[in-house]
């Protein structure tokens, strides 16, 4: 089996799911990784790829995916990439890949924010840059 490790930012806050049978729950989620290059002209350029992830683990999944990850969090992923295939409405058929992720590392480790947006005790507030997580990613 191939392994595949991939740093990128998180698109949107994590989807997390559980499974009908068994209740167990698992995270879906998309990550964008920019890649910087210089053209045959000299004039830079970039190229930014999404790559659909899913985690089966559900301690990963409630310990550090459900209570740290949101959109724009840096991540490092290591997993294998398998094949999906699904039947559209229209009777097409699809194809796509995913990354199934064996190990999670989160960059940015800070508590989700209490509904009321109030800092909670023994939160570390940070000073404001002119950078908003809540913005759209910047690629």
């Amino acid at each position: 089996m191939q392994t595949l490790t991939l740093e990128g930012y998180l698109a949107a806050d994590p989807s997390i799911l559980s499974a009908q049978g068994s209740g167990k729950k698992r995270a879906s989620f998309r990550v964008l990784e920019t890649t910087r290059f210089r053209k045959a002209d000299g004039t830079p350029g970039e190229r930014t790829t999404g790559f659909n992830c899913i985690c089966f683990n559900e301690a990963t999944t409630e310990k550090y995916i459900e209570a740290y990850a949101r959109k724009g969090s840096r991540v490092v992923i290591q997993g294998h990439v398998e094949n999906d295939t699904w039947t559209g409405k229209n009777g097409v058929e699809h194809y796509d890949l995913r990354l199934i992720v064996g190990d999670i590392r989160l960059k940015n480790r800070r508590t989700r924010p209490p509904v009321d947006d109030s800092p909670a005790e023994g939160q570390v507030q940070e000073p404001a840059s002119g950078y908003d997580l809540n913005d759209d990613i910047p690629f």
